[in-house]
């Protein structure tokens, strides 16, 4: 038998990070990932620290971006890429209401730090935009499918990554131990995302996947190095190219792209977009996301060596180190976690 101290099932962004977290305590783990979850892998990665729809600021903003930056840094210069691209994000303004609203939002004290006073004016004539933006400051994009990739390998220079199924009949619980065909370990971290809704453990937990469908534009007379956010965002990613989402679809559960998120996409982006652009990608995936909008956090109710990280919705770029930070303590230091976070606020 092979001796761990964990066992984690998913390779995500939550998968990820507490990764992270085991390795800056020196414990040893395996990752299972079957590849069949790609909402990580399709995300558009731009992590900011508003809600630009109604101008209000995300969950424990300040707590994540302090987390989650400096651990995407530490990824960077461990593997020797880059993943991380600050840029400025900007929200287009539909109307003076809107104008207002931004700017009377910018002098609440949790806002301050993150929306700018200053109105930027448009000088692009390919983007419609009359009445010029508000920046959102501190934000960036992540590019997850390039850290997701290198992760992997990284994990398999260790050891550490089986890229298989795995099969939750196999496993084998006891009073302080799990059990899995060759692997004996101390805990065991389900970070499934939406695949969650299969685990025999963990299905009843009050998981609702959202569909999202990001496009891939070239766009060469465009020439922004920010990210616009209207009714979609667009996002450059460099040579031309531009992500472009997202939909929000309650009903699709599968990851297969469809016309009619496509014609949603560019119907939106043409209202504001004016120059030429090929669609050159198009992908799918099901976000994990629950009822009140916060995280799936901690212990089985009856299987205590068993747990979840999991409901991370829109924004896991940001919340995904909160989490895995917080749910290490939960279980190596016997810190409580927060009531809003732990899976157990539900009965499941």
């Amino acid at each position: 038998m092979k001796k761990v101290d964990y066992i984690i099932v998913g390779c995500g962004l939550a998968s990820i990070a507490f990764c992270e977290q085991l390795r800056q305590h020196k414990k040893s783990f395996i990752v299972f990932d079957d590849r069949s979850q790609q909402s990580s892998l399709v995300a558009g990665g731009m992590y900011n620290p508003v809600i630009l729809k109604r101008f209000s600021e995300v969950w424990k903003a300040k707590e994540q971006l302090d987390i989650a930056i400096p651990l995407y840094q530490s990824i960077e210069q461990e593997l020797n890429i880059k993943v991380d691209y600050k840029f400025q994000l900007l929200r287009r303004f539909t109307s003076v209401e809107e104008q207002n609203l931004w700017f009377s939002a910018s002098d609440k004290p949790n806002l301050e730090p993150f929306l700018s006073t200053k109105l930027i004016k448009n000088d692009n004539t390919f983007i419609d935009a009359p009445l010029g933006f508000g920046e959102v400051l501190h934000a960036g994009r992540l590019d997850t499918k390039t850290l997701i990739s290198e992760y992997k390998k990284f994990l398999k220079t260790t050891e550490s990554l089986r890229e298989e199924h795995f099969v939750y009949d196999d496993l084998v619980t006891q009073n302080d131990s799990v059990t899995y065909k060759d692997i004996d370990s101390s805990y065991i971290v389900f970070a499934e995302g939406f695949g969650v809704k299969q685990n025999p453990f963990f299905r009843d937990i009050p998981l609702n996947g959202t569909k999202g469908e990001v496009l891939t534009i070239k766009a060469p007379a465009l020439k922004v190095d920010y990210a616009v956010k209207s009714s979609v965002f667009i996002i450059p990613i460099g040579n031309d190219l531009y992500k472009v989402g997202a939909t929000y679809n309650w009903e699709d559960k599968t990851n297969t792209p469809t016309n009619s998120g496509r014609e949603e996409l560019l119907n939106k982006l043409n209202t504001f977009l004016k120059c030429n652009y090929e669609v050159v990608d198009h992908v799918a995936g099901i976000r994990p996301t629950v009822k009140d909008r916060r995280p799936l956090v901690g212990a089985h109710s009856k299987f205590k060596n068993l747990f979840v990280l999991n409901g991370l919705g829109t924004r896991g770029v940001m919340i995904a180190p909160y989490v895995a930070e917080r749910l290490f303590q939960f279980i190596e230091e016997n810190i409580a976690l927060d009531k809003e976070i732990d899976v157990n606020r539900f009965n499941y």
